[in-house]
Formats: C-alpha cells, sequence, structure tokens
C-alpha cells in the first residue's frame, strides 16, 4: 500500500484493515501534521474502524497540542469500559492530554482508575500538576511515588525542579540535587544538568555557572539555558563569552542560542558581534526563523542602525505580525512618527496587525501630529474589523486617552469595556486625578470598592496624585489612614507616592519622616524626594539631598535629570558641569541615555554656555524631537534667530516631524532676533504644513513677534481674529507694546479687557502706569496708585539669586538681610561711579513714581 497517497486522498479508497489506517496515522505523526491525525482519526470513527493502543496515544497527543479539549473527552468516552482503559500507554495519554489542556482534576481521575501505573504514568500526573500550577500536589505526588517502590527517573526530577523554582525554594531544591548526585541522574543525563541550572538560576547565577563547569555531558540545549540565564540577569558580557565557549567546543548551536547572543549584544551595544552573529545565521540556514530575524532586527535598531533594521526587514519573504510590530516600534524609538503612521497603513493593507499592533501605536499616539485623531481612527478600526474590547485593549485605550489628558474619551472606553481589572480602574482613577477631577477621582474610588475588584496600592498611587496642593492635605491624610485601616502593605511604591503628596501638601516634616523610616529606600524613593524639591524651587535642598544619597545608593539617569533640571532652573553653570562629569566618569553604569544627553543640552542652552550645548548636540549617536528642540530654544534664547531657523530645516532634513513645542521655540527665537517675516511664515507652515492647531502660546509668540517691530494694530487684529479666547498674557504683551510706543489710547482699552481677566494682578496697573508716567500723564499716575491702595495690591519684588561654591546666594530689591550686603552694595556703588564716570545716564522713565508713597 502507498503511504503516501493515502496519507493525502483517505476517501479515494477502500481501506479495510485497520492496520493501514494506523500506517497512515503514522506517518502523520513523523511529518508533525497534528490537523491530519485528528482529520484520519475522525474518518475511521465515521466508518466504524475503531483505534488500537498503538495509534490512540498519538492522537491524544495531537488532539494535546491542538487543544481539541471536546475531541479528546468524546475520545475518551468512546473507550471507557473497554480493554483500552487498561492498557498503561493509552491511560498516560489521556492523563497528559487532560494535564496539558489544564484539566488536572480530569486527569487525576483517570490517574486513580488506572490498575497498572508506572514511572510514566506517574512523571504524566506529576508533570500536569506543574503545568496546572499545583506545585504542592506535584511534591506530595512525587512523595506517594517514592512510597509505591517507584524510582524516580530523570523526567521526574526535572518536573519537580520546575516546581521548587516556582514555589518552594532553595531548601528543597538543594534536596533533589542530592538525590540527583546520589542516584548518578546529573552526570548519565545532560537534562537532569540543565534543569538544575534553570533552578538555581531564580536564586545565585554563580552555582549555575559552578554546575555547568561540573556536567560530564553538554548539550545545546544545557548550553542555550545557561546563556539565557546570563542574559534574563543583565549580564550579557559573560552570555557573550560563554557564546564564544561553546564555539571553541564545537558544539552546534540552535536558533534559541543566536536568538539569546543577540539580545545580549543588542543590550552591550556590540555592533560588530551582532552582525558576525548574523552572518553565521545565514550560513547555518537558520536566517529563516522569525524569531531570529526579529531579535536581528530589534539588535540594530537598539545600536543606531535603523538602516540596517530596514534593509533585514526588506530583504524577509514571509513576514509576520511579530516582524512588522519589532519594525514599527523601531520608527516609533527613533522618533520618525510619520514613517510610523505610513508603515501601520502598509501593514493593515498587508493584512497584518493584532492587538499588540494597536497597543504599539495607541502608546505613542502624544508624538503623532493629530494625536487624538490617531487614538480615535484607531478606536474605530477596532471596531470596525471586530475586535473584542477585551482587558488587554481597553488598557491600552484607557492609557493613550490617560497620557493624553482626554477625560471624557477614556470615561467612554471604560464604559465600553466588557471586563475589568484592577489596572483598568487604576488607569480611569489616575487619569481624573491627573486632571484634577479631585471630586470624580473619589467617587469612582467609592465604586470600585462596591465592585469585586479589591484597591490595592496601585489604586491608591493613582488617587494620591489628586492631592497636589495645601488644600489637599486632609484628604490625603485620609488615604494614608485607609491604607492603615485596611492593612494595605505599604511597599516602596505607594511610601514614595505619601511622601510625594505630604511635600507637595505643604507637609515637609511629615514627608520627611516617611522617607527616613522607610527601611529598604532604592533610588526611586530618593528621586522622587529630589524631584519634589525640584518641583518646589527648593535646589539648595534637592543638591544636599542628592549629596546624601550618593553615600547610600548608586544614582541612575533619572536622579542626575533631576539635579540637572534643578541646576537648569538655578542657572548654575558650574554644578551642572560636576553633573556632567559625574556622568563621564560613570559612563558604564549609565551608558547612553538619551534623555539625560537632552538634560544636560538644555542646561546648557539656558545657563548661557552655548558652545557647550552644542558639543552635548553634535556628540549624540542619535536625536529625538526633544534634542532639536533644545538646541533651537537655546539658539533663540541667547538671540541667535538665523542659527535656529538653520536647526529647524536640519531638523526637517533629518526625517522628523516637528511638533508643537517646536514651534514655540522657533517663533521665540524669531521674536527674540526681530525676524517678523519669518516667524509671520513659519507660523502659518505650522498651521498648513504640519496641520498642528496653534495653542495659545504660539499666539502670545505671534502677538509679541508683532509688537517688537511696532505693528501694534496688526496685533490687535490679529489677538481679535483668534478662534480661541486670548488669555492675559497676550493682552499684556500688547499692552507692554504700547508702553515702548507711547501708545495711551490703546493702553487704556487694552488694560480694560486684562482687569476683567486678572482683576487682581498688581503688575498689569504698574505697566499701565509705566504707560502713562512715560507720556507725562502725573493726574492718571495718581489715579493708578489710588486704585492700587484701595485694592490693597502691592507687586511683589523681584528676586534673583547666583551660585557661588555650591551655595545659593538670593537677593529681592532694596534686600540687605544678605550677611555681605555691606560689601555687595558697596561694590554696586562703586560700579555705579565707574560708570558715571563713562557717561552713563540713568533712565527712570519706567519706574512707578513714588509708588510706596
Amino acid at each position: 500500500m502507498d503511504v503516501q497517497k493515502l496519507s493525502f486522498v483517505p476517501n479515494q479508497f477502500q481501506i479495510e484493515n485497520p492496520k493501514d489506517w494506523n500506517l497512515i496515522i503514522k506517518h502523520h505523526t513523523k511529518l508533525n501534521d497534528d490537523r491530519a491525525i485528528v482529520s484520519t482519526f475522525a474518518h475511521m470513527e465515521s466508518i466504524g474502524v475503531g483505534p488500537d493502543k498503538a495509534t490512540l496515544p498519538l492522537v491524544l497527543k495531537a488532539c494535546a497540542r491542538l487543544k481539541e479539549v471536546e475531541r479528546g473527552r468524546k475520545i475518551h468516552f468512546g473507550i471507557r469500559g473497554t480493554g483500552l482503559m487498561g492498557d498503561v500507554r493509552v491511560g498516560t495519554a489521556l492523563v497528559d492530554f487532560y494535564g496539558k489542556c489544564g484539566l488536572v482534576e480530569d486527569a487525576r481521575q483517570v490517574f486513580d482508575e488506572m490498575g497498572v501505573r508506572d514511572v510514566v504514568l506517574w512523571n504524566s500526573m506529576i508533570y500536569g500538576y506543574v503545568m496546572c500550577c499545583c506545585y504542592e500536589k506535584a511534591v506530595l505526588m512525587f512523595l506517594e511515588m517514592q512510597r509505591e517502590g517507584l524510582k524516580p527517573n530523570s523526567r521526574t526530577v526535572v518536573a519537580l525542579l520546575s516546581a521548587c523554582r516556582e514555589a518552594f525554594g532553595l531548601r528543597w531544591g538543594k534536596e533533589i540535587h542530592g538525590y540527583c548526585l546520589r542516584s548518578g541522574l546529573f552526570d548519565l543525563d545532560p537534562h537532569v544538568g540543565t534543569a538544575l541550572i534553570g533552578f538555581y538560576l531564580r536564586f545565585d547565577v554563580g552555582i549555575s555557572r559552578f554546575l555547568f563547569e561540573l556536567m560530564v555531558f553538554r548539550n545545546v540545549v544545557s548550553w542555550n539555558a545557561m546563556i539565557t540565564g546570563y542574559v534574563d540577569v543583565g549580564e550579557h558580557l559573560e552570555a557573550c563569552e560563554l557564546f564564544v565557549c561553546l564555539l571553541v567546543d564545537g558544539v552546534k548551536f540552535d536558533s534559541v542560542t543566536i536568538v539569546a547572543v543577540v539580545q545580549a549584544c543588542a543590550e552591550l551595544g556590540f555592533l560588530k558581534l551582532g552582525m558576525q552573529i548574523h552572518q553565521m545565521a545565514i550560513k547555518s540556514g537558520k536566517i529563516n526563523d522569525l524569531f531570529i530575524v526579529s531579535t536581528l532586527l530589534n539588535m540594530y535598531s537598539k545600536s543606531g542602525r535603523l538602516d540596517l533594521a530596514c534593509k533585514l526587514f526588506k530583504n524577509v519573504p514571509k513576514r509576520d505580525s511579530a516582524l512588522w510590530n519589532s519594525m514599527l516600534c523601531a520608527y516609533i524609538e527613533y522618533g520618525f512618527y510619520d514613517k510610523a503612521v505610513s508603515f501601520f497603513r502598509d501593514m493593515q493593507k498587508e493584512g497584518f496587525g493584532d492587538e499588540t499592533t494597536i497597543a504599539i501605536v495607541l502608546s505613542s499616539c502624544s508624538n503623532f501630529a493629530e494625536d487624538v485623531r490617531m487614538g480615535d481612527s484607531l478606536l474605530a478600526h477596532v471596531i470596525k474589523s471586530g475586535m473584542e474590547m477585551n482587558v488587554f485593549l481597553g488598557n491600552a485605550f484607557l492609557s493613550m486617552y490617560a497620557e493624553l489628558n482626554c477625560v471624557e474619551a477614556a470615561s467612554k472606553v471604560f464604559k465600553e469595556m466588557k471586563s475589568f481589572d484592577v489596572i483598568s480602574w487604576n488607569t480611569l482613577i489616575m487619569t481624573l486625578a491627573s486632571n484634577r477631577l479631585r471630586d470624580e477621582a473619589w467617587k469612582l474610588f467609592g465604586v470600585m470598592r462596591t465592585s469585586k475588584i479589591e484597591p490595592n496600592s496601585h489604586t491608591l498611587i493613582s488617587i494620591l496624585a489628586a492631592c497636589d496642593n495645601e488644600t489637599c492635605l486632609y484628604l490625603g491624610s485620609a488615604l494614608h489612614g485607609f491604607v492603615i485601616k485596611h492593612d494595605i502593605e505599604i511597599d516602596l511604591s505607594l511610601n514614595t507616592a505619601l511622601t510625594d503628596m505630604y511635600m507637595s501638601c505643604g507637609d515637609e516634616a511629615m514627608a520627611r519622616t516617611l522617607f527616613e523610616n522607610c527601611p529598604n529606600r532604592d533610588v526611586i524613593a530618593w528621586n522622587a524626594l529630589i524631584a519634589s524639591y525640584v518641583k518646589t524651587n527648593h535646589g539648595e535642598k534637592a543638591q544636599l539631598l542628592f549629596s546624601h544619597m550618593i553615600s547610600e545608593v548608586e544614582p541612575n539617569c533619572v536622579t542626575i535629570i533631576n539635579m540637572v533640571s534643578s541646576c537648569t532652573h538655578l542657572a548654575d553653570l558650574p554644578q551642572g558641569q560636576c553633573l556632567h562629569a559625574y556622568v563621564t566618569r560613570r559612563q558604564s553604569s549609565f551608558g547612553f541615555d538619551l534623555s539625560l544627553a537632552n538634560a544636560l543640552l538644555t542646561m546648557y542652552a539656558r545657563c548661557g554656555s552655548m558652545k557647550n550645548a552644542e558639543k552635548v548636540f553634535q556628540t549624540l549617536p542619535w536625536r529625538n524631537i526633544i534634542s532639536w528642540n533644545a538646541l533651537i530654544t537655546g539658539y533663540g534664547t541667547h538671540g541667535r534667530g538665523y542659527e535656529a531657523i538653520r536647526a529647524f530645516l536640519e531638523m526637517l532634513e533629518d526625517g522628523l516631524q516637528p511638533n508643537a513645542a517646536t514651534f514655540v521655540a522657533i517663533l521665540s527665537a524669531c521674536r527674540h532676533s526681530g525676524l517678523i517675516e519669518k516667524g509671520s511664515q513659519l507660523f502659518h507652515m505650522m498651521v498648513n504644513n504640519f496641520n498642528i492647531q496653534p495653542e495659545l502660546v504660539h499666539y502670545g509668540c505671534m502677538v509679541d513677534l508683532l509688537c517688537r517691530g511696532g505693528r501694534l494694530n496688526e496685533a490687535r487684529q490679529f489677538i481679535e481674529s483668534m478662534p480661541i479666547e486670548p488669555d492675559a498674557s497676550l493682552w499684556r504683551a500688547l499692552l507692554s507694546a504700547c508702553r515702548d510706543h507711547c501708545e495711551t489710547e490703546l493702553a487704556a482699552t487694552i488694560f480694560e479687557k486684562l482687569v476683567e481677566l486678572e482683576p487682581m494682578n498688581a503688575g498689569n496697573y504698574i505697566l499701565l502706569s509705566n504707560i502713562y508716567a512715560a507720556a507725562g500723564l502725573w493726574q492718571e499716575v495718581r489715579q493708578i496708585r489710588n486704585w492700587l491702595q484701595e485694592k490693597g495690591l502691592r507687586k511683589s519684588p523681584g528676586r534673583s539669586w547666583i551660585a557661588v561654591r555650591n551655595q545659593i546666594h538670593c537677593f529681592t530689591a532694596g534686600d540687605t538681610t544678605h550677611p555681605q550686603s555691606d560689601s555687595i552694595y558697596a561694590n554696586l556703588d562703586s560700579l555705579m561711579a565707574l560708570i558715571k564716570e563713562s557717561g552713563y545716564v540713568s533712565d527712570f522713565q519706567w519706574l512707578l513714581h513714588d509708588e510706596e508713597g
């Protein structure tokens, strides 16, 4: 009989001998064609041909792999009461089937009904318990097996080590290790050694390596376990070195080896070694493995070679969704958001895309020019394509709308979700809290407490975010009490959130108490307190805390970014340079971090050192939109408008899409340099070419730009034609321009609008008074002084500071509280005398005359 023909067209032949059917099933088994096995067996049943004890285990294994639960159950019911149930191989196959399908109780029932039980049957039952996470029952089964007088084999030991790794810890694993040594299993079977390596990796990679070196027989699985173990614990260099040893020993590597070592190369930035492994994959014929291709693509992307990642992707003849997703992530990570959107569209046209694809795009919606619209279109796509709004997708949409502060859209998604988990509740609570909808967040928290889902520490962290000022101290303290009352564990994250809440609410003493009493403060806890000091403009306290921190915990990039931000705010260039040097000395610890590099770039630009800012920018291996925005802002701040425009054009040539912040930076640069026409062109380019809707800050730049050019009427018309309501800052910019051009009538009209918006802002009154004073309208000046006195308004004095030898010296107008005040004023008088000798005459026309009376 021609089995080859029968395996494909069984219906065309009349097969009477059951053995011939068994041959067909065995043939399909060799081909790993589970569908064909099940289909052939179904045909056998339909014509009344029964299975035998040799065929049935093959069919049940196929059902297990295909998760054909009902089919397997039907087979089981069909052989009940027959002699087949007495066969230990059939019973083992049934136990194995039920265990792999997660039906461990059914597996145990079959096991208990078996009259004869061999080691293989016991192993199947133990494995079933392990696969279903019933680790204690697996160990009890092992003990029962020994009482029955059966000797465990290597497969038994491998299953038990999996159970110990997950549930029972080091002691049990060591006992099994001892048994393996006594019984000789460790030396006889490499699978046992490999399982021990995997077990010890959970506790100490050094022990695993020691065991690896002791193994008499090592196969590629053993090498892979050790190499992958190094990668999992972050010891990537050791993984690469062990791979070299594998090659020296002449061991034939497989796809798992390549994937692990390429991952290590990506983390270490070993591009050259990664490319060599790529060549080895080609020569060994493994390059068609999509897992390897995806890992190589990620390695090239992480190593700054997006061009090689694109080339690799284009050369792959057959792609799956995972590979498309990897390429999509690469475009997003490089900030090529236009290309990412175009790539996503191509992906859809090719018929690829899954829930993960949607989640990837959603996670980056805030970077797209039409962020909310993109999110909305993805939601429409999910509904139209019939995807179920399950917890995974629902949470992805919730996170996206939360990041974009679209409270209404997030609430709508939440209502449409079929099921929720604690993350769903926490995300919406956080969205409401971060948008200052404190009452709504508190109400939702109450609804959550009536649901089946219990609040966890992250729920409290979410709602604590709403307590962000002194008025919320009572609410924040009540939440702290709720945590204690309901015995919610105050882990590091929750302790940090409580500390941050007390800092934001003005109770620094309680915040410091929580921080100091925290037994295992990690870098995140330190970073949060430092960030709180930076946020509340206590840069000097942040610096003191940082000095304390480095004696206890190793700072990370976030720490340095916070500290650099403090230096930026204080214009403390020397301290900023010290931090830069600190990072440079510890390059191996910090590695390259683009966010940190961008923070340093911004610090140098704002502290007046554009030369160093440019140097940082030039050394960046790749740049994102934040890098370019920082450089453009720096040029603008220093009045180098043309260089800002040149940088903007270079950014476009680099393929990056400008965002709203980019146009704030470039319009401000034009404003500071008086480039009115260029600024107007860029404003229209923003709207017409890049579809970015102007915000108040963009309109403010344009108003200031026109005012500085003396085009006051045009500026006023521009404000009145705005599609959104102008705020006080726009009218104030126009009022300030009236001072420079002595436009007293226009100033009076604008002042009325300003008083409507900010009736208690003393600065607006003083600005108008200065305009009148410059025009010699003293009666109006006196009238404004009377208004200020009647309303009890007083402008806060200006504050300035300077950093000298890590100490911040603060000053206000007329201040005499500084310890060196006499010396400071003596130097000031000396300077005034010198400049007067040089012909300088002070101009007091803008001062409010007799303001203080």
